[in-house]
This record gives C-alpha cells, sequence and structure tokens, in this order.
C-alpha cells in the first residue's frame, strides 16, 4: 500500500521540474529569436549605411570601455573581440528575459489572471529599457539613432512573442 503512494509522490516533482525545464528552453528560443532580429535590424542598417558590424562595436566599446569609447562612424576601428562579446553578453541577456517571459507564461497558463500582468510588464520593460538608455547610454543614443533601437527592441520583441505565441496557442488572457 505504501509503494504505490510513494510513486506517486516522486513522480509529481519529476513532472514539475521538467516542465519548468521545457519553459526554460522555450524561453531560452524566444530569448535567440529575439536577438537574432535585433542583430540582424542591426547588421542591416549599418550595412546600409556602409559600416558593417558598427552597431555592436559602439555597444560593445560603451560597454566595456565606457562612454568615452564612442566615436563616428568614420572613425571606428572595428575589433571583432569586442563585437563577438558584447553579441554573446546581448544572446545572454536575450536568453535570460525570454526565460522570464516563458515562465511567466507558463503560469498565465494555468491563472488567466496573470496574462495581463505578465504583458504589461514587457511594455514596461520596453518603455524602462528606453528611458534608461536615454539617461545612462545619452552618447550612444547620439551615435545611433534612438528610433532604430526602439523599432529594434520593438522588431524582436514582436519576434519573442510569436515565438512564444505559437508555443501557447491556448493561452487565455483576462484583463
Amino acid at each position: 500500500m505504501t509503494a504505490p503512494f510513494t510513486e506517486t509522490t516522486a513522480a509529481w516533482p519529476h513532472r514539475q521540474a521538467s516542465e519548468a525545464i521545457k519553459l526554460y528552453q522555450e524561453g531560452m528560443m524566444a530569448g535567440t529569436w529575439g536577438a537574432a532580429t535585433l542583430s540582424l535590424w542591426f547588421l542591416i542598417l549599418d550595412m546600409l549605411a556602409g559600416h558593417p558590424l558598427f552597431t555592436p562595436q559602439v555597444l560593445g566599446t560603451a560597454l566595456f570601455k565606457g562612454g568615452g569609447g564612442v566615436v563616428p562612424p568614420a572613425q571606428v576601428e572595428l575589433s571583432l573581440g569586442i563585437v563577438i562579446a558584447f553579441t554573446a553578453l546581448h544572446w545572454l541577456a536575450f536568453a535570460l528575459i525570454g526565460g522570464l517571459a516563458s515562465r511567466l507564461l507558463g503560469l498565465a497558463d494555468h491563472n488567466p489572471n496573470l496574462g495581463f500582468g505578465v504583458l504589461l510588464l514587457f511594455v514596461l520593460f520596453e518603455g524602462g529599457f528606453l528611458g534608461g538608455a536615454m539617461l545612462f547610454a545619452e552618447p550612444v543614443l547620439h551615435t545611433l539613432a534612438w528610433q532604430s533601437v526602439l523599432v529594434g527592441n520593438l522588431l524582436a520583441a514582436v519576434a519573442m512573442g510569436g515565438y512564444l505565441w505559437r508555443r501557447h496557442p491556448h493561452m487565455v488572457i483576462y484583463p
């Protein structure tokens, strides 16, 4: 009589753990879609301007060497190390955000009242990111047009949201 109870109890945490792992994997994929979309957006803009990899170079320089390293496109000396390091850190940030989004959507799957809060959180997150960038990264935003940053972030959010929407097609959100 005790053995079936033990098996049932032991199976429950394993099922929860595998569901959590699945959600984090979804989140990493969503983050990868977002990071790739944003990277492709800036690569296209940089190529059209005649300065390939300018954006990750400027952002990486500002991040790793401080704002004093921001220079006009004609004076930028491309460092593949900075571009690769920034791209890796950029992907990691998106993977973490995607993991958080997927986990929150997993909770909203079980409680539709949480769905609107998740949506509102990410709208505020986007606004907070742009506002924080305007406050703390002003030299970078003088070099990169803030409109292109906003459009790129919106494209990344749409890519991540589209991926997660396809993964949670029956989700209901109550306001």
